[in-house]
């Protein structure tokens, strides 16, 4: 049984809601074609992983900016990657500033060794950072009904468990999510779902169910270091993902769990593709500046721009170790090569406004990723 129905009062009128069944009394049994698409994923999540070079970090914030506006992109957050790199500097609101905290939410998940109701609340509280959402309602679970599509539970689309049901449902998933009962890439479809299935906050369900997706992976050690871009292959098959949501809620778990397994190995054949992409434009970038000295300033700054697409001097000295002229001199030294090229932001406050360069190639194949 994956559920039932139950009805409440919504304001004098009947609705209904779905109560998904404990994961703990879920049957979790899985045809051959389905494990085998779970073993050949998480294999291929691995494989990715290991490819990366020993200089990781930069390259893995590229990845982790692009898996966190796929990730908003589904839930209808858009702005261009120039103005999302440049918000992780400095504090943007809208769009841009939600999908920053996306950025952070997911920064925090990572680095988060144990899974808990307390630090679901604490993810979700940096995730609405520039939300709206009422400050009462932000890092706990929803006090009311919720629903999906239409205007109020009569004629939404789905209806989550009323709230009574959401804390011994989250302490369900949370312990399922901490186990080790079933191979890795099942355990993070089915929390995602389940979660999804759930809706426990106000706002930001999405974006944190794939956030899940991300700690899972990590914490089972399929992936060690680079967060696989999943929510980039869902933006590419939303009708999929969604007819899978229904299936995990009302027939079984094969059908979502195969489907998800196959986005992983699509996600996990687009890092390798990213890692490829990015080695190239970084060997065309030496290329172009070879006639610099190895130890050069500016040729220090290659390896950190796939860290930080966009940048001014004050950014890049630290990183490469030199005052923050030798950073500005290094950076017009790249702009002459063509690697960076300026590009026009407002000063945050009154005086000289501070000079930004932006890694366009980058940005570029980005985007590219994103579509």
């Amino acid at each position: 049984m994956t559920g039932s129905r139950v009805g409440f009062d919504w304001h004098g009128r009947q609705a209904t809601a779905w109560v998904p069944a404990l994961l703990e009394d879920r049957d979790l049994e899985l045809t051959s074609s389905t494990i085998r698409a779970t073993e050949q994923a998480a294999a291929e999540l691995r494989r990715s992983d290991e490819r990366l070079p020993a200089t990781w970090e930069p390259l893995a914030r590229l990845m982790l900016r692009t898996e966190g506006i796929a990730s908003s992109s589904i839930e209808g957050l858009r702005a261009p990657i120039e103005q999302v790199a440049l918000a992780e500097l400095r504090p943007m609101s809208g769009d841009v500033g939600w999908i920053t905290d996306n950025l952070t939410a997911f920064e925090a998940a990572l680095t988060t060794p144990e899974l808990s109701i307390d630090a679901l609340h604490s993810w979700h509280t940096r995730l609405m950072d520039n939300s709206t959402l009422s400050d009462e309602l932000i890092g706990t679970f929803r006090p009311s009904p919720g629903w999906i599509g239409g205007t109020s539970p009569l004629d939404a689309v789905y209806v989550p468990p009323p709230p009574k049901y959401v804390d011994e449902l989250m302490a369900d998933l949370v312990g399922f999510a901490t186990s080790d009962v079933v191979d890795p890439i099942t355990q993070a479809a089915v929390v995602h779902a389940q979660f999804e299935t759930i809706h426990p906050y106000g706002d930001g369900n999405g974006r944190l169910g794939r956030i899940l997706i991300g700690w899972v992976l990590r914490n089972r050690g399929v992936v060690g270091r680079l967060p696989p871009p999943i929510s980039v292959l869902i933006a590419r098959d939303p009708g999929g993902y969604l007819s899978g949501l229904y299936a995990f809620r009302e027939r079984s778990l094969d059908e979502w769990v195969s489907w998800f397994a196959e986005i992983a190995i699509r996600a996990a054949n687009q890092s390798g593709h990213m890692i490829d992409e990015v080695d190239r434009i970084i060997g065309d970038w030496k290329e172009r500046t070879s006639e610099l000295r190895a130890d050069s300033a500016a040729r220090a700054s290659l390896e950190f721009l796939p860290q930080m697409p966009v940048l001014n001097a004050r950014n890049l000295a630290p990183l490469i170790g030199v005052s923050e002229r030798s950073a500005r001199n290094a950076l017009e030294t790249l702009e002459r090569y063509e690697v960076v090229r300026p590009v026009d932001v407002k000063a945050d406050k009154r005086g000289r406004p501070s000079r930004w360069w932006a890694a366009r190639e980058l940005l570029d194949i980005t985007q590219q990723w994103l579509r």
